[in-house]
């Protein structure tokens, strides 16, 4: 890239690791990406907590890399996010707890008390995020009845995006897309509801500034500016989710046009114009931007499952996990069917309390018909999402498909023979990422080709496969039905 072309990063702040890129919107070419992973850590049962100091500095360390790589500071950095993280901060900016991450059950009984009352459909119609565990919601009713103590201590509760903002600017403001993730915002007027605050104990003073996705944020702290060496003008637009700004990314705004990422987690979401919250409760409708409303589900339980079957029941070292992967996809399940729920689950079920489970176990099955197994419950779990989103949304006629597993061909194959539809795979890059610097091209009004022009990598289903995979499917959701109450 020459010192005149003008380029965006874009700072992906995930479950795992943040992922930083810089590209140049013109001809789509990259000029530097840099990950940093970070740990999360279960103190108890049901706890998901990371150190949001941990995360601050991958975010700094990703720019300042991305910064030197291109050899001059980019024309914009913006934003996007893991959603349903959220900490307590007092008064002199001092941490009272941990980052409570989306993974963290510890207050599935506020959630199930509240989840079928009038209060929580209401709530749920209004915030158009389902009353779960894994909201900011339901953990702000924990704690408050939890630690009371912390509690009445803490002047504001942030997510991971604010926090960070907030070392980078000196105050607290969030997006519209994080806020109406956080079963706290009324995605109809744009403001924090009142009868989310009443419930969660706390007042919308006690929350970030909500602001538009597209907002240009300034006033860089200049220490800052320097460590990250770029100019304190740079200008730094907000953002949105990770799940939102993927669809913009992946360029699958119109209608019937799905996405399904895996990363960490799962999901799959479709672009509209309106909310479309589901009568069934199984599915969210978030903020993109003021006039874009993404439906979709999420699943706790992607490529943390695999780790967890490699690291800890396999105990073999996680840099195996390619090759494992590899051999299940060359060999069949051997009968075996995988309930993946490890983490609880969200969509479509909502059961914090749903545990994994392998049925069907003989003894000739291999770390491989485990593994296969694993990757079939998977993509069960997203057809199920996919089912409840074709009959909320409207018709699924493409989907396109994102996230670290789409380094495994076999994978995003096996996808497409389960779901009986092609998959699309645009890029290679991170599409919450690349949706991060779309959102920021359009704001600043930079020219730019309109996206990814290479042509999509096709996967085109087997039928025979498919007619056999719905046999399996079918067993799957019985199998759920049978044991859930036990």
């Amino acid at each position: 890239m020459s010192e005149q072309t003008p380029y965006i990063i874009g700072v992906d702040i995930g479950t795992s690791s943040a992922k930083t890129i810089g590209l140049n919107i013109q001809n789509w070419s990259v000029s530097g990406v840099f990950q940093q992973a970070y740990p999360t850590h279960y103190p108890q049962p049901g706890y998901a907590e990371q150190d949001p100091l941990l995360l601050l500095d991958a975010v700094k360390t990703g720019i300042k890399n991305v910064v030197a790589a291109a050899g001059y500071p980019p024309a914009a950095i913006s934003f996007s996010s893991a959603m349903h993280s959220i900490m307590a901060i007092d008064a002199n900016g001092e941490a009272l707890t941990p980052l409570i991450i989306w993974a963290d059950n510890r207050s599935e009984p506020q959630a199930l008390a509240l989840r079928n009352t009038p209060s929580g459909k209401m709530l749920y119609q209004q915030t158009g995020t389902p009353v779960h565990a894994m909201s900011p919601l339901c953990k702000l009713r924990w704690m408050q009845e939890q630690q009371p103590h912390l509690f009445v201590r803490a002047a504001i509760f942030p997510g991971i995006k604010e926090y960070i903002l907030y070392h980078f600017l000196g105050r607290y403001v969030t997006d519209h897309s994080i806020a109406s993730a956080t079963g706290l915002f009324d995605i109809t007027t744009l403001r924090w509801s009142a009868e989310a605050l009443r419930y969660a104990g706390i007042t919308a003073a006690q929350l970030p500034l909500p602001v538009p996705a597209n907002t240009r944020l300034t006033g860089l702290l200049p220490a800052v500016a320097a460590e990250l060496g770029i100019p304190v003008d740079t200008p730094l637009i907000i953002g949105g989710s990770d799940g939102c700004l993927a669809q913009l990314g992946s360029q699958a705004l119109d209608a019937g046009h799905a996405t399904i990422t895996i990363g960490t987690s799962a999901a799959v979401r479709m672009a509209g114009s309106r909310p479309q919250t589901d009568a069934q409760e199984r599915l969210f409708t978030y903020l993109l931007t003021d006039e874009v409303y993404i439906t979709g589900g999420a699943s706790n339980n992607g490529g943390a499952l695999l780790q967890w079957l490699v690291r800890d029941f396999l105990q073999q070292p996680l840099a195996t996990l390619p090759s494992l992967v590899t051999a299940a996809l060359e060999t069949d399940t051997g009968g075996l069917i995988c309930l993946p729920y490890l983490l609880g689950e969200r969509a479509p079920v909502w059961n914090s309390h749903a545990t994994a489970a392998f049925i069907g176990i003989r003894p000739y099955h291999t770390a491989a018909h485990f593994m296969r197994a694993m990757l079939e419950g998977i993509c069960f779990a997203l057809l199920s999402i996919k089912t409840a989103l074709a009959e909320t949304a409207g018709p699924v006629q493409r989907i396109s498909v994102s996230g670290g597993f789409t380094a495994t061909p076999g994978w995003i194959q096996l996808l497409a023979d389960i779901f009986g539809q092609e998959m699309e795979l645009s890029q290679q890059n991170d599409a919450s990422a690349i949706g991060a610097i779309m959102l920021a091209a359009r704001e600043l009004q930079l020219p730019w080709t309109g996206g990814n022009n290479q042509p999509a990598t096709t996967f085109y289903p087997d039928r025979d496969l498919y007619a056999s995979y719905q046999q399996r499917y079918r067993r799957f959701l019985r199998l759920y039905e049978v044991l859930e109450d036990v």
